[in-house]
């Protein structure tokens, strides 16, 4: 089996479990998607897929990329992503992968890019404490004491400063396949998910490498 698939995120809600329970659930369009490419042990020394998701014309891809994906022979796609299986034997390039792979109740892993929040200070960022606020104190919100005068004289490389926040990969583990719906192409996952509405997410069976 494909151990992942790609998919496009689409917001947030909340359903009803069998005991009454408010379960918060993420709604994410999982495919379907394309085996565009597959990698053998013997040839490129591990075995993967490549899946295509989303549309795209194909004359708007380069020509080593309009080949590629006539060999797939199922038009061009707007995302490729790469899988790492056990075996690809059971899958050829042009087939098609949809959230059958997935069951009820399964536990998943999703990859996708944080909600960049551009250049935050050390208290957005990592939580730092601020100083004291009285009429007197200089030292509100501002970084404290970052190195040593004498002795190493010098700022520790890893030290938590201000500097960029999100905008990064994120791997999100333990959360739990709520419902499946083939029909519409959906995966209801409980919890949050990273990214912001119609971003790219990658959703891996627990253990699994994208």
């Amino acid at each position: 089996m494909a151990l992942g698939i790609i998919g496009k995120k689409i917001g947030m809600t909340q359903m009803f479990s069998a005991d009454g329970e408010v379960v918060p659930v993420t709604v994410v369009q999982a495919g379907p998607c394309t085996v565009v490419h597959k990698k053998t042990l013997e040839k490129d020394g591990y075995c993967a897929l490549q899946l295509g998701f989303g549309t795209k014309k194909l004359q708007k891809c380069t020509r080593p990329m309009q080949g590629h994906f006539k060999k797939a022979g199922e038009g061009a796609n707007e995302f490729l992503r790469e899988f790492r299986v056990e075996d690809g034997s059971n899958y050829d390039v042009g087939q098609t992968v949809t959230v059958d792979i997935f069951a009820q109740g399964e536990e998943v892993e999703v990859i996708g890019t944080s909600k960049g929040k551009g250049y935050a200070g050390s208290i957005k960022r990592h939580g730092f404490n601020r100083g004291p606020m009285g009429h007197g104190s200089k030292h509100h919100r501002a970084v404290g004491s970052s190195g040593h005068s004498a002795w190493p004289s010098k700022v520790f490389k890893g030290k938590r400063m201000p500097g960029q926040l999100g905008n990064e990969r994120v791997t999100v583990k333990g959360l739990m396949v709520v419902d499946t719906r083939p029909e519409d192409n959906l995966l209801l996952i409980r919890g949050a998910v990273p990214g912001y509405k119609n971003s790219l997410v990658l959703i891996c069976k627990t253990g699994a490498q994208a």
